[in-house]
Formats: structure tokens, sequence, C-alpha cells
């Protein structure tokens, strides 16, 4: 580690400790001071390999090898790409093979290899599976949202028991001392002699000891991972069952009118049930209003209970 420098002042960590060394997209590395001094209107080349770089890309190294760097801002670039999950195949393979095209991506553009044509690639990908991309990171999104909302309530639980830890030891810390003053005032007042008191003390002292350990025993622990899984619960990871039902099928509703049959809806017209009905007009048909449906409706109200017999 105290081998790193920057390759341009020769400045390494064993004669700075404090050296901070910056890495851009190209993978190579450059101290803080270089990167402020050569990229002062904000872009410029590499030292090292001429490669156009702007001053906003570096960013602090932080493995010992820069090349680990490079990798991993490459690989966090692609993978909001290529974002599909196991859900989005078909099969296991199908998952496999998309996974090996995502290193092999990776590996192209971290050594430098076809990377004009593997660009070109990830920009067709992204063209053709624009949709998909969205979904899944704003699935992502969710879950990372509910993720840090257990996260959060987990960090407030540790602060709430690290408080009434605090206040325990405190208040046992207070009835110590009152013991202790008890003590001192029985040895100051009292008759009997300072065995006997320094004998009961040490009993009431042991008790409380064991006040305390009873306390501590009794100390609820968690309940639930911090990934909303409750503690203790066995977790199946075989897959769902599917379950095959018989679809819905629709069966037109009767209703038992006690008259004679309404005729059908398409009829009213040809049975001249329709020549004393207001004829719609084209804002009633965009609200739904029909002349049909109005008297259909009107037919069913004076058709019905015509036979009170049958009731």
């Amino acid at each position: 580690m105290d081998d790193q420098g920057c390759p341009r002042c020769k400045t390494t960590k064993y004669r700075n400790p404090s050296l901070k060394l910056m890495v851009n997209v190209c993978g190579h590395t450059l101290c803080e001071s270089c990167v402020e001094m050569l990229f002062v209107r904000g872009s410029g080349n590499c030292v090292q390999c001429e490669t156009p770089l702007r001053k906003s890309n570096f960013r602090l190294q932080l493995f010992e090898d820069p090349a680990i760097d490079k990798e991993v801002e490459i690989r966090k670039k692609v993978l909001k790409i290529y974002n599909k999950r196991d859900l989005d195949f078909s099969s296991l393979q199908e998952y496999n093979d998309y996974l090996e095209q995502v290193e092999e991506i990776v590996f192209n553009l971290t050594n430098n290899v076809d990377v004009e044509s593997t660009k070109q690639m990830m920009e067709q990908y992204q063209r053709e599976n624009r949709d998909i991309i969205q979904r899944n990171k704003a699935k992502l999104t969710r879950e990372q949202e509910e993720l840090e909302e257990l996260l959060l309530l987990e960090q407030q639980d540790m602060q709430q028991r690290r408080l009434e830890t605090l206040q325990e030891e405190q208040r046992q810390l207070q009835v110590k001392r009152k013991n202790k003053q008890a003590l001192l005032d029985e040895l100051e007042s009292s008759q009997l002699p300072a065995s006997i008191l320094l004998a009961q003390h040490k009993d009431r002292a042991a008790q409380l000891e064991t006040q305390i350990e009873k306390q501590k025993h009794n100390v609820k622990p968690a309940t639930m991972f911090s990934t909303g899984i409750p503690k203790g619960q066995t977790v199946s990871l075989a897959p769902v069952p599917r379950i095959e039902e018989v679809l819905y099928k629709y069966q037109p509703l009767y209703v038992e009118t006690y008259g004679p049959p309404v005729p059908e809806l398409e009829k009213l017209d040809r049975l001249g049930y329709l020549s004393h009905v207001r004829t719609a007009t084209p804002q009633d048909l965009a609200g739904g209003y029909t002349s049909g449906l109005a008297c259909h409706r009107a037919l069913q109200d004076a058709f019905s209970g015509l036979f009170p017999s049958l009731m």
C-alpha cells in the first residue's frame, strides 16, 4: 500500500500518508493536487494513455489496484442497463447466458477489448429493451426504499434500546450510591457492631446484583431482521406451486318479472316501440344514452307484475 503513488509528481503514500489518489474512467491514477492543476479548465488528457477525461469524472481510489476501481465503475453503469432478473426468463439456461453476456461486456470495457462494438451492442440493447429497463429500475427503487425504511426502523430500535440501557445503568448507579450512603449513616448512628452492618450491606448489595442480572436476561431481543423477516421463521425457497383453475364463464342474469315477456333490445325498432321515443342527440350518444336502451327499461317496468296470480 505504501508503494502507491502519483505517476506525475512521484509522491507516494510512504512519503505522504495523507495522499489522496484519484482514478478516472481510463483506470489510471493521479493525486488530488495534480488533478486540480492539470484539469483546471474542467477537461484534459490522461498523462499515461492520452484519453480525453473530465475533471468531474475523477473519484477517490478505493482499492490498491486502480483497475478494480475501473471495473467497479463500469459494472455499475452496465448493470443500470442490463438489469433483468431471473423472473424475466423462461428458463435457467437463458438467465445464465444473460449473466455470461453481462460479464463479457464488463470484461471487454475493463480491458479495452472491442470497446466500440461493445458500446454499440449496449446501445442497441437499451433501445430494444427500454420498457423492461425502466420497469425493473422502478421496481429496484421501490425495493431500496422498503429496505431503507426497514433499516431506519432497526436503527431507531437500536437507539431506543441503547437509551433504555443507559437510563437503567444510571438508575443502578444511583441505587448503589444510596446504599453506600445508607451504610455510612448506619455506621454513624446505629448501636449495632460494624461487622453486622457490613454483613447486612453485603446482603443488600448481593440482592441488587441478582436483580440486575435478571433484568439483563429479561431484555427483549430483536424480533425481526433488517429484511423484514421475523427471526426464527423458516423461509422456504421452493418455487410457488402453480394452481390451475377453471376460467370464469359469464351467465346472463335472469330476473322473474311476473309479466309478459319483454321484447329483445334489437327488435324494438322493428316492432315499432321506438316510434314515440325521443331520438338521441349526439350529446346523448356521447354520454352513453340510446333510445333503445331507455325504451327497453321503460317496457321492463311496465310489464313487471302484470300477472299477480303468479306472484
